[in-house]
């Protein structure tokens, strides 16, 4: 504010009350000021973010929030999970898609738009009347390396170039994920929204990271701690950054230092990195989803992630690295379906958990011919 306008809105000086156009100019660049200042923050900058301290997850006023609101149910985006043909990620899928269901015809679920199950097994199978899917070829014979999350990405080139997508943004998403509640658009414009994994962190792998992201292509940080799933990314987009993400996931797995370093997640990497040699950051939303056991409250979380078993003490402890006197974890039903109606974990295990096993025995009860394994 200039000294002439901070003298009127005191009510100093000779010019009386400040007219309203002056007003309306403070309070216009007060807002761009602040606006800047949030929109650093969400990129990464300022001191707490250099400092290691980004959370991104800043909480709005009820009005605003109620707006976005508005908006994203405006804004329908296409769920897209990349699956196989086997029956350890048959079931998956099967529980993904009626949970999607269910939270899409629920009040708040207007953005939830249509749905496929992009198969890289290069044939139809037994669910293709049950959800909709759509067939893509796997990477040639060896070119996975036995590795087949590498499939995923160019699973997408395949469907982006040949599928006919309404929806202008796409929710990339897995056969473990379940919705536990209506999710809206949380992308913004050219900003898609993606969960941040603690265990992605560019930053310490500078030296493997600048094989892909050269220097001259900007600092580490450009590199947003994600992978490809849960993310919500407008089509165009998409549409440019998987090739890249393609090619990045097969230099890295034929990388020796790479492939060891980063192991299963390889393919989560040459996301990130694909993103950010586009020049795309992505708005990090911790309340995305949760990850039993180690998130033990639901809050106001959108999916539950299954990646992990769950093993507890019939007392409620939590055994983690050692199978529980209780468990539930879903590669104990690599070949087949888990048995409908699993017994619910002992009391003191966390709501997370519960709601989990609560939610794949209400599925695998409604789902018709579960125990043949379709």
């Amino acid at each position: 504010m200039n000294a002439a306008a901070r003298k009127a809105a005191a009510g100093g000086g000779g010019m009386g009350r400040a007219p309203a156009l002056v007003l309306a100019l403070v309070a216009a660049g007060a807002f761009l000021i602040s606006y800047n200042f949030f929109a650093m923050l969400l990129r990464g900058g300022g001191a707490s973010a250099a400092a290691g301290a980004r959370d991104p997850v800043v909480a709005m006023p009820a009005w605003m929030r109620e707006a976005a609101g508005r908006e994203a149910r405006q804004r329908p985006f296409h769920v897209a999970l990349t699956a196989t043909d086997a029956a350890y990620s048959r079931w998956q899928c099967r529980v993904m898609y009626y949970w999607y269901k269910r939270m899409q015809a629920q009040p708040g679920g207007e953005a939830m738009g249509g749905f496929t199950r992009v198969l890289h097994s290069g044939k139809p199978d037994g669910l293709m009347d049950e959800i909709p899917t759509f067939v893509v070829d796997p990477l040639p014979a060896g070119k996975d390396h036995g590795y087949v999350v590498l499939n995923r990405p160019w699973a997408f080139v395949q469907w982006l170039q040949k599928a006919k997508i309404e929806e202008e943004y796409i929710l990339m998403a897995e056969p473990d994920h379940i919705f536990v509640k209506p999710l809206p658009n949380l992308a913004n414009d050219n900003d898609p929204a993606a969960f941040p994994f603690f265990y992605i962190t560019p930053s310490e792998h500078e030296k493997i990271i600048r094989k892909y992201y050269p220097k001259e292509r900007g600092p580490v940080t450009d590199i947003d701690p994600i992978g490809n799933s849960p993310v919500i990314i407008k089509k165009t987009l998409l549409e440019k950054i998987a090739p890249t993400w393609m090619n990045v996931s097969i230099q890295m797995k034929e990388d020796e230092e790479t492939d060891k370093k980063f192991g299963w997640v390889l393919e989560m990497y040459a996301y990130a990195v694909a993103s950010a040699l586009h020049g795309v950051q992505h708005i990090l939303r911790k309340d995305f989803m949760i990850q039993p056991p180690f998130d033990t409250k639901l809050g106001n979380t959108f999916i539950i992630h299954f990646t992990y078993g769950c093993d507890y003490s019939l007392k409620g402890e939590l055994t983690y690295g050692k199978i529980g006197e209780w468990r539930f974890d879903k590669r104990s039903f690599q070949n087949g379906p888990p048995p409908r109606n699993l017994t619910l974990p002992p009391p003191g295990v966390p709501e997370s958990v519960v709601t989990l096993v609560k939610k794949v025995n209400e599925a695998s009860a409604n789902l018709p011919r579960w125990d043949d394994g379709i």
